[in-house]
Parts: C-alpha cells; sequence; structure tokens
C-alpha cells in the first residue's frame, strides 16, 4: 500500500479463496522522492497528470482476495491493533479517520513554500477538490475557507458545527453563529451521525484489515450487546480523531519575553532575515521558532500520507490525499472499494472513485461487493471507465468545465491577501455565496477573534521569506514581496506578535537597495502555474438528503443577504463552458515603489526600521523600569563652538577611549540596559535593525555630501555613528563586515569635516542644516539610547568654527579608520579600503601641513623688518613640517608615487619659507646672503629632486613633473639672485661667489623647460631670458673689474656673447617684455664700446662699432612695441577722459533743468 510506483512489484490480483495471498512487509521510512510525471488520459475529453512530491506511505503491499462468503462483520485478528505492515499514518490511512484537519492546506503550503503564489493554483485536501466538483450534482451543504496568496488560492474545510461548538464554550465564535443563523434563518443544532453511518464504517475497516492481513481468521459473531459496544467505541474512536478547532492563535508570553527561557517547537522560519548580526548573515545560522509545540499540533502539520502535484487540464493543484493504494503483479497499483451489491454506484459516488484516481494516477479500480457484510465478488474497473458505469454517467468534460468555472470564480472574488473567504452553500440548495469574513470580523469588537489569522500571517511571512532567500537571483519579485510582508504586518497584533512584525518590517527594508540606484521593476508574479500535492482520505459515499454540518436541509433558497461579495445563482451555470472568466489580475498594484530619490528611498527603510524597533522594544520586559523619554522632545545634537575650550590635543584622549575599546570586546553574559538577554530573538533582531538604519544614515550622508550640503551630511553621519555605537553595547563580538562599515563610516566623517574647513563661508547654512531634526530621527535616537549614551563618537561628529580644529577631526577619523583596518585581520581582507584610508591619510596630513606653513608664512608678513625669527613661527613650522613627514610615509606605503611628490614639493615651499624667514635684518646696502638661507634653499632642492626620484620619468604625470621641474628651477634661481645681489663678500671670494651663482643659475636653466608648448612655457622662456641676461651681466662686471690672466678674460667675453645673445633670442619670442629687451640691447652696445676701448687697429674699432648699430637697429621692433602700448594706453585714457566728460555733461544738464522748475 502506498503511492503508485509503476509495474515491477510482484505479487498478483488474484488468488485462491482458501488461502489468501500474504502481502509484502511494510516499510516504515518516509519517501521523499519525487516521481516522474506520468500523463494519464481520463477518457478522451480530459487531460491529467500527477507527481507525487511527496508520500510517508510503506511501499504498496498487495492486498489478499477475499474468500467469497466471507463475512466482514467479523472483525479479523489484527482488526484496530498496530502493525509494521500499516505503515507509520496507521489507521489513517486505512479511513478510520475520515475528518479533515482544519488549516491542512497551509501545513501543505509551509513543506512546499516555493510553490506557493507562483506555480499552484490551488492547494487542498483532496477531499474538497471533490466536493467543489460535485457542487452541481449535489444537494449537500458546503462551507470552505478560501485564502489568497498571490496565484494561489489555499481551500480548507470551515467545519461549522465545530466552529459552533467552540463558539458554546468559549464564545470566540459568536458573530458567526448569528451570522450564520440569520442566514439560513433557522436556529442552528447539532445533527448526529445515523446508525446505518458508523456501521459502514466498521465493515469498511474490518474490509481493509481482511485485505492486508490475509489470514482470513475471525473472531464469533459479537452478541448484540457486544456489537452496540463495538459501535459505541468506533464512535468515540471516530471523535478522538477529530481535530477541534484551535482558538485564536496568541504568542506565547515567553516569546515575547525572552526566547532563550521559552522551551519552543519546531516550526523555524526558513529565512536569515530573523537573526544574525548583519544583512549578509549566513544562511546556516540557527534561527528563532514562533510556535510551541502545541501549537503546531493544532492543524499546521502536513499530516497526509501522499502530497501530489496534479495538474487538471490547465489548473495546478496541490492536493494532500489519504486513500490507500495497493499494487503486485499484474496490477502495479489500483485502488480498493467496498459497496453494497443492492445499492447502485450513483453519480456522485463515480465522481468519487475517479477524481481519487486521477489525483493518485491510480489506472485501476478493485471493487469488491457485498451483501448485509458477505463478501459476493471482486470486479476489475479501468478509471477511464468509471465515468461510463451503469447508474453512474457523468461527462468528464462537464467536470472540466466545472473546476474552471469555480477556479475562475474564486479568483476574480477573492481579490485581497490575507483576507479569510467563506463559500457557503446550504443544503439543498442551488446558491453558491462568497463572503469576505475579514470585514466581517473587523465590525466585531476583537477583530483578531478570526482563526485563520495568525496562520495566514504566517503563510504570508514564509512566502516573502522564501522569495527573499532568491532575492538576488530575480528582484522583479520584489513587489510582491513588499505587498505580502504589508499584509502579514496588517493581520497581525501588534502587542501579540511583536516577532514576526520586527522581522516583516527588517525585511521590508532589506527591499531597497541602498547601495546603487533604484531600477523600475514589476512586482507581479509570472503568469504560469503549477501546483503542489496533498492528502485525500476514503471518501464515503454522500447522500443527497443528509448534511452531516448540522445545519438543517431546505428546499428554498436561503434570505438574500447583501454581504456576500459573489453569487453563483444557480449551480447549473458551473457547468456552462467558461461561463465564469477570471478577471482580477494578480495584484495589480503591487508593483514596488520607484524611489529615483536616494533620500526618499533611506527614509523609507527608515520608516520601517523604526516600526521594527518598536515592535522590538514594545517586547521587552524592563521596558517599564527605564526613564520614560518623550519622542516628540528633540534630542539635542550638541552643538558647541569648539575653539574656545577644546583644542587638537583632547581627540588623543577620546581617540585611546575609543581604541581601547575596540581591542576589548569580550562575550557579554548580562542583560543589557533595556533588559535584553544576549541570545534572545529581541537582541538578535535589534542588532539587525540598529545595523540597518546605520547604512541608511550613512548613504543619506554621502548623498548630502554629493550635492555639497555639508551641514546635513554631518548630521547623517553622526546618526549613523549613534547607531553603531548603540550596536557596541550590545554587540558580544565585531564581525569583519561590521568593522568594514564601521572604517568607511569614519571615512566619511572625516571627509565631510574637511570639506566643511574647505568652506568656512557658508557655515551659517551648515550649522543650520546640522541642527534640523526628524521626529523620525528622534524615535529611532529613543530607542537608540534605551541601549547606550550615543556618545563614543561625538568627537567626530561635532560641528566646530575652528578650522585647525576641523582638519584634526577628519585626521582622526581617518587614523581611527585605518586602526580598525589594522584589528583582527580586516585589511587583509579589505586592501582596496586600507588603500583609500591610507590615500585620504596623507591627504589630510598634506592639508593640515598647508595650514600650518600658510599661518606660518602670515606670521612672517606680518613681522617688523629688524626682528627676529620668533618661537611660534619655529612651532608652526614643525608642526607642518611633521605632517607633511607622515603624509609622504603614507602615500609611499602604498606605492602612490605621485602624492608622495607633491607633498615633497609641498617640503620644499615649506624650506624656502624657512630660508626667507631667516633674511638678515637691515638695509639692502648692508644686507648678504646669510648660511641659513643658503641651508633652507639647498634643503629645498634637495626636497624637489627627491619629488623628481620619486616619479621616475616625465610619462607617470607630466603634470605633476612639470611643476616639480618649475619649483626646482625657481628655488636654483632665487638662491643664484640673491647671492649675486647680496653677495656675502665678508665670507667668500668673489670668484667663489660667481662660481656659485653661474652654477645654480646653469641648474636654474636645466630644469626651466622652454621647449614643451604649455601655459608655462612664456614663464620659462622668460625666465631662461633673465637667466641669460643676469649671466651675461655678471661676465660683462668681471671684464670691466678684471686686471691680468688675459686667457680668462678671453673666455669670459665669449661667455658675455654667448648669453646675450641667448636672451634676446628668448625676448624675441615674447610680445610683452620690451623693456627688459632694450636693456639687454643696450647692455650689449656697452659691451661693444667696452671692447672698443682695448683695441688699437682702425679696423678693429670700425667693426665693433658696426656691430654695435646693428645692435641698435635691431631695437626697433621692440621700440615699435612700446609706441604701441603708449598709444594703447593714451586710446584708453582718452575714453575714459570723454566718458568723464560725457556723464559730467548729463549731470549738469540734469541740475539747470531742475533749477528751471
Amino acid at each position: 500500500m502506498g503511492d503508485p510506483r509503476g509495474a515491477g512489484a510482484e505479487g498478483a490480483f488474484a488468488g485462491k479463496a482458501a488461502s489468501p495471498p500474504q502481502p509484502e512487509p511494510l516499510k516504515g521510512e518516509r519517501d521523499e522522492t519525487k516521481q516522474g510525471s506520468v500523463l494519464f488520459l481520463g477518457g478522451n475529453e480530459v487531460k491529467s497528470s500527477a507527481v507525487v512530491k511527496y508520500s510517508s506511505a510503506p511501499p504498496q503491499a498487495a492486498f489478499a482476495r477475499l474468500q467469497e462468503k466471507t463475512d466482514l462483520k467479523l472483525p479479523p485478528a489484527n482488526w484496530l491493533r498496530e502493525s509494521a505492515k500499516l505503515g507509520p499514518a496507521g489507521a489513517t490511512i486505512l479511513g478510520n479517520s475520515k475528518k479533515t484537519k482544519p488549516f491542512s492546506s497551509f501545513g501543505m503550503a509551509y513543506d512546499f513554500i516555493d510553490s506557493i503564489g507562483n506555480d499552484v493554483d490551488v492547494v487542498s485536501d483532496s477531499e474538497n477538490i471533490k466536493k467543489l466538483l460535485k457542487i452541481p450534482y449535489s444537494k449537500s451543504h458546503v462551507s470552505m475557507a478560501v485564502h489568497r496568496i498571490g496565484r494561489t488560492l489555499l481551500l480548507d474545510d470551515l467545519d461549522i458545527q465545530e466552529l459552533f461548538m467552540r463558539s458554546s464554550q468559549t464564545g470566540d465564535w459568536t458573530w458567526l453563529k448569528e451570522f450564520y443563523q440569520r442566514l439560513i434563518d433557522q436556529k442552528w443544532q447539532r445533527k448526529k451521525k445515523s446508525k446505518e453511518h458508523w456501521y459502514q464504517k466498521a465493515i469498511l475497516s474490518k474490509f481493509l484489515y481482511y485485505s492486508i492481513n490475509g489470514d482470513g481468521a475471525a473472531h464469533p459473531v459479537p452478541t448484540p450487546e457486544e456489537q452496540h459496544q463495538e459501535e459505541r467505541t468506533q464512535e468515540e474512536t471516530d471523535g478522538a480523531g477529530r481535530v477541534s478547532w484551535p482558538a485564536p492563535f496568541e504568542m506565547p508570553s515567553s516569546l515575547s519575553e525572552d526566547a532563550a527561557d521559552s522551551n519552543q517547537g519546531s516550526v523555524a522560519f526558513e529565512s536569515s532575515y530573523i537573526v544574525g548580526h548583519v544583512a549578509s548573515a549566513p544562511k546556516e545560522q540557527n534561527l528563532t521558532t514562533l510556535f510551541s509545540d502545541g501549537e503546531n499540533s493544532q492543524g499546521l502539520k502536513n499530516d497526509f500520507v501522499r502530497n501530489i502535484l496534479w495538474t487538471f487540464e490547465d489548473i495546478h493543484m496541490l492536493v494532500g490525499s489519504n486513500m490507500p493504494i495497493f499494487g503486485g503483479g499484474r496490477y502495479p497499483a489500483v485502488s480498493l472499494r467496498l459497496r453494497d451489491n443492492n445499492k447502485p454506484i450513483n453519480v456522485l459516488t463515480g465522481i468519487d472513485y475517479w477524481l481519487d484516481n486521477l489525483i493518485c494516477n491510480v489506472p485501476e479500480l478493485v471493487m469488491c461487493f457485498h451483501v448485509n457484510g458477505i463478501v459476493q465478488k471482486y470486479e476489475m474497473i479501468k478509471t477511464e471507465d468509471i465515468p461510463n458505469l451503469e447508474n453512474s454517467n457523468f461527462s468528464t468534460k462537464v467536470i472540466k468545465d466545472i473546476a474552471q468555472n469555480i477556479l475562475s470564480f474564486l479568483k476574480s472574488n477573492c481579490t485581497k491577501e490575507g483576507h479569510t473567504y467563506w463559500l457557503f452553500k446550504a443544503s439543498g440548495s442551488d446558491i453558491v455565496k462568497l463572503y469576505d469574513l475579514t470585514t466581517l470580523c473587523e465590525e466585531t469588537e476583537d477583530k483578531y477573534q478570526n482563526p485563520f489569522t495568525m496562520p495566514v500571517a504566517i503563510l504570508l511571512y514564509k512566502v516573502a521569506c522564501n522569495m527573499m532567500l532568491k532575492k538576488s537571483q530575480n528582484r522583479k519579485h520584489y513587489g510582491t514581496i513588499r505587498t505580502l510582508l504589508l499584509n502579514c504586518v496588517k493581520l497581525l497584533d501588534k502587542g501579540k506578535h511583536p516577532q514576526i512584525i520586527a522581522s516583516a518590517n527588517y525585511m521590508l527594508s532589506e527591499l531597497f537597495q541602498l547601495d546603487e540606484p533604484k531600477k523600475e521593476e514589476s512586482g507581479e508574479f509570472p503568469l504560469n502555474g503549477n501546483s503542489d500535492e496533498s492528502y485525500s482520505e476514503e471518501e464515503e459515499e454522500e447522500m443527497p438528503d443528509s448534511d452531516e454540518n448540522g445545519s438543517y436541509s431546505t428546499s428554498s433558497d436561503p434570505p438574500d443577504d447583501n454581504k456576500a461579495v459573489a453569487v453563483i445563482k444557480s449551480v447549473g451555470e458551473l457547468s456552462v463552458p467558461e461561463k465564469y472568466k477570471s478577471t482580477h489580475q494578480v495584484r495589480p498594484s503591487c508593483a514596488f515603489p520607484v524611489c529615483h530619490d536616494t533620500e526618499e528611498r533611506c527614509r523609507l527603510v527608515l520608516s520601517y526600521v523604526l516600526e521594527g524597533l518598536k515592535s522590538v522594544d514594545s517586547s521587552i520586559k524592563k521596558e517599564g523600569d527605564l526613564p520614560a523619554a518623550d519622542p516628540s522632545t528633540p534630542i539635542p545634537l550638541k552643538y558647541e563652538d569648539e575653539s574656545t575650550n577644546v583644542g587638537p590635543e583632547c581627540l588623543e584622549k577620546q581617540m585611546a577611549l575609543f581604541l581601547d575599546k575596540m581591542g576589548s570586546f569580550q562575550e557579554v553574559k548580562h542583560s543589557s540596559q533595556s533588559g535584553m538577554i544576549p541570545g534572545s530573538w529581541q537582541y538578535k533582531m535589534k542588532l539587525q535593525l540598529i545595523l540597518k538604519s546605520s547604512k541608511a544614515y550613512y548613504v543619506l550622508s554621502d548623498a548630502a555630501v554629493s550635492l555639497q550640503k555639508y551641514g546635513r551630511a554631518l548630521r547623517y553621519i553622526k546618526l549613523a555613528l549613534q547607531c553603531h555605537d548603540a550596536y557596541c553595547c550590545l554587540c558580544t563580538n565585531m564581525l569583519s563586515e561590521v568593522l568594514l562599515f564601521l572604517c568607511q563610516s569614519l571615512t566619511l566623517c572625516g571627509d565631510i569635516q574637511l570639506m566643511l574647513a574647505q568652506n568656512a563661508s557658508n557655515r551659517a547654512a551648515y550649522l543650520e542644516e546640522y541642527n534640523y531634526q526628524t521626529k523620525e530621527d528622534q524615535e529611532i535616537l529613543h530607542s537608540l539610547h534605551r541601549e547606550s549614551t550615543c556618545q563614543v563618537f561625538s568627537w567626530a561628529t561635532d560641528m566646530s568654527t575652528d578650522l585647525e580644529y576641523q582638519l584634526s577631526i577628519s585626521c582622526k577619523c581617518y587614523e581611527a579608520a585605518n586602526e580598525i583596518l589594522l584589528f583582527n585581520n580586516v585589511r587583509e581582507q579589505n586592501p582596496e579600503q586600507y588603500t583609500q584610508v591610507t590615500k585620504r591619510m596623507g591627504n589630510i596630513q598634506n592639508e593640515i601641513g598647508v595650514f600650518y606653513m600658510n599661518q606660518a608664512a602670515a606670521l612672517q608678513s606680518e613681522r617688523v623688518d629688524n626682528k627676529i625669527v620668533s618661537l611660534a613661527e619655529q612651532q608652526l613650522w614643525k608642526k607642518s613640517f611633521s605632517f607633511f613627514e607622515k603624509g609622504i610615509q603614507n602615500f609611499e606605503s602604498i606605492d602612490d608615487a605621485t602624492n608622495a611628490a607633491l607633498l615633497l614639493c609641498n617640503m620644499g615651499r615649506l624650506m624656502r619659507i624657512c630660508a626667507h624667514a631667516h633674511c638678515p635684518a637691515g638695509g639692502d646696502l648692508k644686507r648678504e646672503f646669510s648660511p641659513e638661507e643658503a641651508l633652507y634653499y639647498n634643503k629645498a632642492i634637495d626636497y624637489y629632486l627627491k619629488a623628481l626620484r620619486s616619479l621616475g620619468e616625465r610619462e607617470v604625470h607630466p603634470a605633476v613633473w612639470d611643476s616639480v621641474n618649475w619649483e626646482l628651477s625657481t628655488t636654483y634661481f632665487t638662491m643664484a639672485t640673491l647671492l649675486q645681489d647680496y653677495a656675502p663678500l665678508s665670507r667668500k671670494a668673489q670668484e667663489q661667489i660667481e662660481k656659485e651663482v653661474s652654477e645654480s643659475m646653469m641648474k636654474s636653466l636645466k630644469y626651466c623647460d622652454v621647449d614643451t608648448v604649455s601655459a608655462r612655457q612664456p614663464l620659462c622662456q622668460y625666465r631662461a631670458a633673465t637667466i641669460h641676461h643676469r649671466l651675461a651681466s655678471m661676465y660683462h662686471s668681471c671684464l670691466r673689474n678684471q686686471v691680468g690672466d688675459e686667457h680668462q678674460r678671453k673666455q669670459h667675453r665669449v661667455l658675455v656673447d654667448l648669453h646675450y645673445g641667448k636672451s634676446v633670442k628668448f625676448f624675441q619670442l615674447l610680445k610683452d617684455a620690451p623693456c627688459e629687451h632694450l636693456r639687454v640691447q643696450l647692455e650689449r652696445v656697452a659691451f661693444a664700446e667696452f671692447q672698443m676701448t682695448s683695441q688699437n687697429s682702425s679696423a678693429g674699432k670700425l667693426k665693433t662699432l658696426s656691430g654695435a648699430l646693428d645692435i641698435m637697429k635691431q631695437t626697433q621692433s621692440v621700440f615699435q612695441l612700446i609706441k604701441n602700448e603708449l598709444a594703447a594706453a593714451c586710446e584708453q585714457t582718452l575714453g575714459d577722459d570723454k566718458k568723464n566728460v560725457e556723464r559730467m555733461t548729463k549731470e549738469d544738464s540734469s541740475t539747470s533743468l531742475n533749477k528751471k522748475k
């Protein structure tokens, strides 16, 4: 007995009556293998296929063919005894318990969560499916609960009898009882089952035991008293097997307080969104449970022997079945039925048999006929022949039309997810009505009386969880997930189910991608379907005039009721092809909200986080012991003017305290400040929510930076770090992901402080942005303050008016981020982040170095000429030098040659400022180039040369290379000029000074790039012309003052000619230095005159004078440039005078007019 396996099982259908074959031994292990889909044609008019998704039945056994005249009224020896042959399902498989359990569809849905809302149209017990498809043929009462999850409908038997029995005891369902009595205009009474009913169940049970046991042994026929006692026992057994309706679900008090102290059951959420430290927490972590074992037993488990994915035409159904299946030999799979030979098979019974075999994919039916309990004969009937049996003719095509019409009717009208719908047809009535019980229940005082509320909410939650686990594969379901979770939260009482509400809100916040632009996605389910599996039980023959649920039969229609959502006016309409068509689009309003604006997206996330935090906080016992805080009162951000009472030195102590805390994380075993116990669901969920809010604030801050709203950015990063502070107070250890996020937050905080320092002119506007606070932010802070003072990072987020302090804060933020990366090998796991932080550290150290260098230069400019270098200047030099040095080390540690070269340039500039500061006091006539000046200029040169070595080649970074070359050339030129103009003749000989000047000038010329076309080229050409002019002038002066050593004089004459010529060449290229050009030419003429005085021959003198005249003729273009400049200046002056005259004339005219008036 079990699910169909196809051919191959041994055994025989027929056997000798005297010796029935023994069935194969049954195995009790559960079989969860999927079956291949087998297409089975139900006649020639409909298509049906079934796939067994799960089976707990033992391997199917051959049944024993009972001897003719076997008395089924006599019990077999094994009757009602447990046996390994019966398998794990026991008597349920054999049909002893027929009553459908409440929430049976939910049990299946929990087990096959992947198919819910997407692939399957219907999830239900096979008995409910058969009851629906027989509606046009039957006068019996129909009462079913319908729920919608996406495109999936969940159908459950709504046992009015059980509900009203419970109502009599507890009063929970009084509203529905009163509504039902008004509906049928009758007083409800419980109707007891007949004696015939129990008799038929008894002989069916004995028949099945005989068929499995096969020994033919029988007990003596009981006396009438014993038989009566047996029937009463059977009735009690059946009653015991009936599952009563549970009370409206309530969360155990232990869940509301501390999950660690509660003994919970095994229905665990299948999602990592319940617990964990970060959003990307591993999926294999232990998950928090929601229900106790007692709650699980109240119909929320999948108790069917077989779950079958049944496709009937285009309808995909997950059906539960408990029908016993036998097999063996020539009959690999058959269903076994017992019939009274005196009662013909009617249409209802035929439909039952046919649907059972279709659902379970059983090709044949074995019918055992009896008369008054005495076996008469067996008959084999093929499944496709059942619709054509005598007295049981029915059209399979009509059954198909009924199925399609009912499904379309339900899908068109059961449109609201989370609502409980009631499909009701009174006995003897042709009218089918659909009611929205959720709407009716909301009209009562307690809207949570609906017992389906909790199972529906949990199913919505589980489907959403399942989709969340696959969200990276397909983001088009985000709208669906959001709709599921919002409906789940809407169904639940916040006071009773804080854990589910907190978890649902956290998942809602997870739907929004904070680190990338949101793409517009459709949230609808795909239109292709599938189905899951179910169980069914042995269906007994349905009597048209019986009503097992205790309602009165009536031949008249029930009074009209305007509260019905939809009505089928006549069951005959269901047989009309395509009479009802589903017009309801699946989730028309579930499209995921498209948030193109980052702030809007983050605000939605924070709203869900806040709801989650409220749920967590409301569930903590110790809440009443905490001092109350008013969420409407703003929490001050503690703005202070740090320039008066706090300096960079104070940051050192705060940083030390922070880093000490970073290295001292130990396992927390005591309750938190708010009373949360480590390991409880509140503890784990709050960690998740706090981290999510921290990330949202981080993204908001980053977005504000891109908008240059630096005050707003600082406020958001302050909130992000306050969230992290609360997390640190709760967390037992710091995961690398959390440390990395803290590093990113501190890095962004450093960026903001730097931008505030660089944009000091807008400080008033930034301060206004910083002090603004929304009510949502206040409430989140209120929740954070339950765990921490949130002041650990206050040193990093205060807004100051002092530039030095802001730069220091920025630097400390980067240093703290760097320390975090060095903590617990986070650096090795995130080398890119380490590079970014190190680069920022080098940059801020450069900024601070430049700040101190500029301050030193300012002090120097204010100093009186004859005053020596002050101690304040020297301190500023030391600070600037120290920061430049640290910055260079940081850039070199990450092989950033370009930035290292720029900082070396700044150190060279600092040395030049130091050199200038050591300029000797006194007038220009008495001044000499000092050794201190020479020392600092040479140090500057060394740093520039190091910068060039750092770059290596110009191709590495041409702009930086050219800049360093220019600065180096400038330094050599400045030093040579000072040495030439203020020659230290008291310390050095003239010749030595001339040599040093010449060397420095030539080195300056070496690094002055006059050939490369750039914006700096004219400056380079002007400098080259000036250098050659100075060298020529120096050698000219030497010739005039030099006596003796004719060889050296000759060499100097050559050099004078060379440098004057080159100077003129460069000045000719320039159009804006005619005066300098003219001066060089005049000096050349003077040099020619000097040469002529030393010449003796007339020819030599004539040649020299001719050369001088040529030089003078060359000055024509220079005079023309000067003339043009003077003409332009004169024209400009005349133009200005004319405008002034016109203006004065107009003023005089207006004055005259005024006087006449």
